[in-house]
């Protein structure tokens, strides 16, 4: 049986990720899906290419997301087929998260609808028509998940991931003592355990 692994990736990363993960899934060939804008109408358009190439040659097909990618993912594929999904660090509540930022920069509602775009305090560029686009296009997401959560994530709440856990099939793992950002080499070696554990 052919099985391939879907891998989007998050903000600042590139497709070519997915080979670092290749030797935790060695039964597996991987594919990146290569995008550089942020907007999940592109963003679909350029998963769901790869995952038409991928479900025409191989019998099961998993994603790996990281970040906003886990996002881009459920929004682009919730109506199609996926064994299994693994979702790193994942952003799962959108708006929640946009509104998140808000509130940390003092953005009122208001101020973004009349400025149409703002920077936050930490860099990001706040956009009405994409907080208006989350609010209006909502997913349902039935594939079986597994979730790598970091206790110190600074971007997604813990509540965000309990309140997902709750309404859908998911697996959580939480690292003690980690980071949004997998990056340390404890981190690094904690999540390729969990990779081969979960793809097992």
């Amino acid at each position: 049986m052919k099985n391939a692994i879907i891998y989007v990736h998050g903000q600042g990363g590139n497709y070519l990720e997915a080979g670092s993960y290749k030797k935790n899934c060695p039964n597996f060939d991987m594919y990146g899906v290569d995008y550089n804008t942020y907007l999940p109408w592109v963003v679909k358009k350029e998963i769901i290419k790869v995952y038409d190439k991928v479900r025409s040659e191989y019998e099961r097909v998993y994603v790996i997301a990281n970040s906003i990618g886990a996002y881009f993912s459920m929004y682009a594929l919730q109506n199609f087929y996926i064994e299994k999904a693994l979702f790193i660090s994942p952003v799962l509540d959108m708006e929640s998260l946009i509104l998140d930022m808000m509130n940390w920069s003092n953005i009122s509602e208001k101020e973004l609808y009349e400025k149409k775009e703002i920077k936050t305090n930490i860099g990001e560029v706040i956009s009405w028509d994409y907080l208006h686009f989350v609010r209006e296009n909502h997913f349902k997401w039935d594939i079986p998940t597994k979730i790598l959560y970091a206790e110190r994530d600074e971007l997604i709440s813990r509540q965000t991931i309990d309140d997902f856990q709750k309404k859908h099939n998911v697996g959580l793992t939480i690292m003690h003592g980690g980071e949004h950002w997998f990056h340390t080499e404890r981190q690094i070696d904690y999540l390729n355990d969990w990779m081969k554990r979960s793809m097992s």
